[in-house]
């Protein structure tokens, strides 16, 4: 029997290659995989930081919902899907849709319903100051990407991954997340939908372990619904040391609902 694809979907401030290496150990396990970036971020992430292109600053979740919708229902619809922060919420408004076989959200962005943190609201903050952040193609400092969001990753190691991984993103999901709750609302009664498993990293200063458990306490009885904290990793918990052990648990969990 074939596996189901996978579809991995990524969050702010990265584009699809920050899943290149669960794409790497999924693959040796006998899944095709497929990392789609948000519309516009389709290039090498040298090319985004030196050249973004201004067409990114008009691109919000909408968009970003609708462009992986299509692309899980070219691979059949019923793809396992994983996102990551934001991803992590977009992969939640897709199951709500009804699409997947099985998903995973990991450190996802809060939906409708769930608050922010004191620590997400501090991380959020150097986004949300910026005069017209919702019509701005924005770029993380090094120092933020230090503090809030790779804080697992060891500090002689952080230059190195904000070089690796971090593009511009557009402050219009910023924008969007805060004043348009129906472009982040999740269907938590939904009975038809497929297993879902919420993973929290235990350090993460930019969606909360609180805000994890939160999430998963909206959804009701019925369909699996599953939570994992991984103590004393960070927000970038999928590609800072110690990635191997969350993704090998994502995929022992997938097989285990899919079995």
């Amino acid at each position: 029997m074939s596996k189901p694809p996978i579809l991995f979907v990524h969050g702010a401030w990265v584009n699809g290659r920050c899943w290149d290496s669960f794409r790497g150990r999924y693959a040796a396990r006998g899944y095709t995989c497929h990392a789609p970036s948000w519309p516009h971020d389709e290039r090498p992430v040298e090319e985004l930081r030196a050249s973004p292109d201004p067409a990114l600053a008009g691109v919000g979740i909408g968009e970003i919902v609708a462009h992986y919708k299509a692309k899980a229902e070219e691979l059949g619809g019923k793809p396992i899907l994983i996102g990551h922060s934001f991803g992590g919420l977009f992969v939640q408004r897709l199951v709500s849709m009804g699409l997947g076989c099985a998903a995973v959200a990991i450190d996802s962005a809060p939906p409708f319903g769930v608050l922010p943190s004191f620590d997400a609201l501090r991380a959020a903050f150097p986004v949300i100051k910026v005069p017209g952040h919702w019509k701005k193609v924005l770029t993380m400092s090094e120092d933020d990407f230090g503090a809030t969001f790779a804080n697992g990753v060891p500090p002689e190691g952080r230059a190195a991954a904000y070089a690796q991984y971090v593009v511009p993103t557009p402050g219009r999901v910023y924008a969007q997340a805060t004043w348009s709750p129906k472009l982040v609302k999740v269907d938590f009664k939904k009975q038809d939908r497929c297993p879902l498993l919420l993973v929290a990293g235990g350090e993460d200063k930019t969606i909360s372990p609180s805000m994890n458990r939160a999430n998963h306490g909206k959804y009701v009885a019925g369909p699996v619904t599953d939570f994992h904290e991984f103590a004393g990793r960070s927000h970038f918990l999928i590609a800072e040391p110690g990635w191997e052990e969350v993704a090998d648990h994502v995929i022992d969990w997938v097989e285990a609902q899919l079995a």
